[in-house]
């Protein structure tokens, strides 16, 4: 049964990295610029797109430890993961239908999109310590994002070759092509997904006889929340350093594209370089789970972000299509393994009974990190004119953020943990 269970669950990540790759990274981002948003200007138009997805996140982030301490209390994280998994499908089928000036809808839709794919992600991270043998955390986790890259990879290779030859697929022309490669992901999102919904039965946990409705039930839980958590010192200041990193990773992740594009790049270019990162990434995300057993998952995080420093730095000079490529080679070495290993490290330091509850933490950390990012990427390109500066200023958040990770005693972390699960039972 574990077996079936953790095949299920690496599934999820095959389905909505679709997402990831077709609509936040590659294709979308490319039809935002040249055609949603094809009657404003170019600055403008990179700009908006760095703020829709701002505004996604900081939704998410506002619902993320609430819905988190509701899931808990009901046991129902696949309820709820199931809903926002809907939403997702729902939004990338009707991008099928954004054409020529239609940026506005396109940004709605691409909110409503990403709050389904990183709700979802919430309630979908709170099932790895379930399911994770003992000492097997950092490899299932790993295993995970490597089924992403590879479920995400194929499905915009099919996407790629669409958009490129419409004539194969008996269609009239690339505009097409690229509107169906979006109704796509919603199709390969809900089939890929049906495993888990099957296979993974939640553990039901005893809890507190609390009164009232769900959001008066989430509220008290996530004041309680507030509370506790500043009784694991060490988890607290990782979620600090996660939130300073990712906020680097997800926006290199969201922006690359749309950047690329500014800086004259062709549209084939960067996606086909994205695609090259899908399938660069899988091995990798592998090998830092292996690292993280010869090395310690710490080290290896490390080697991860100094990685993407040297990227940001490279990234501000880029001038063309091959430099764009080898940088897209670069992400694809660590990008995997520095998420999947931030994941399994907060999940080694959660206490049991507090899965989805800290686990909507770790989502509002990502969330939250996540608005900034882009958000200060459009700001700076706004205000000189530049989107080199917008992509530099990423290096302060990479910086601090190993600053404070070199401050986390991850097995004080453990210990604090289990201190708590022994008080608890």
């Amino acid at each position: 049964m574990k077996k079936k269970e953790i095949y299920s669950w690496t599934m999820y990540d095959w389905a909505n990295s679709a997402f990831a790759t077709t609509i936040m990274a590659a294709v979308l981002p490319v039809f935002y610029y040249d055609v949603a948003a094809k009657n404003i200007d170019k600055t403008t138009a990179t700009a908006y797109w760095g703020y829709s997805q701002s505004i996604a996140v900081l939704i998410v982030a506002l619902l993320a430890p609430i819905l988190g301490a509701i899931a808990d209390h009901s046991n129902s994280k696949k309820k709820f993961l199931r809903f926002f998994a809907y939403m997702g499908i729902l939004a990338s089928i009707l991008l099928a239908f954004v054409g020529e000036g239609d940026y506005i809808l396109a940004s709605i839709l691409l909110i409503f999109g990403t709050i389904g794919f990183s709700g979802g992600n919430a309630f979908y991270d709170a099932f790895l310590p379930e399911i994770a043998p003992k000492g097997e955390i950092d490899r299932i986790s790993a295993r995970g994002y490597a089924f992403g890259y590879i479920g995400g990879g194929l499905l915009l290779l099919l996407n790629l070759t669409m958009i490129m030859k419409p004539a194969w697929f008996f269609l009239p022309n690339s505009l097409i092509a690229t509107q169906l490669s979006f109704a796509s992901v919603g199709v390969w999102w809900f089939v890929f997904s049906l495993p888990l919904f099957r296979n993974i039965q939640e553990r039901k946990h005893e809890q507190p006889d609390l009164k009232g409705s769900y959001v008066t039930i989430g509220f008290k839980r996530l004041k309680t929340t507030f509370k506790e958590i500043n009784q694991f010192k060490q988890l607290l200041i990782f979620l600090v350093a996660f939130w300073l990193f990712n906020d680097g990773i997800s926006t290199i992740i969201k922006m690359a594209t749309i950047y690329g594009r500014d800086i004259g790049i062709g549209s084939t270019d960067l996606i086909a370089a994205l695609l090259i990162t899908q399938f660069v990434g899988i091995p990798f995300a592998f090998l830092f789970g292996f690292l993280a057993k010869k090395i310690q998952a710490k080290r290896a995080l490390y080697i991860a972000l100094w990685t993407y420093v040297v990227i940001v730095m490279l990234g501000y000079f880029m001038t063309s299509a091959v430099h764009f490529y080898a940088l897209a080679i670069m992400v694809g070495f660590v990008q995997g393994g520095a998420q999947a290993l931030s994941r399994s490290i907060f999940g080694s330091m959660v206490p049991e009974n507090k899965h989805a509850e800290f686990f909507g933490f770790y989502g509002i950390s990502a969330k939250f990190s996540a608005i900034f990012g882009p958000f200060v990427f459009g700001i700076v390109g706004q205000l000189t004119g530049s989107t080199r500066m917008g992509i530099f200023s990423l290096i302060i958040f990479f910086l601090l953020g190993i600053f404070l990770l070199s401050r986390v005693d991850i097995e004080k972390g453990k210990k604090e943990a289990q201190l708590n699960n022994e008080v608890t039972m």
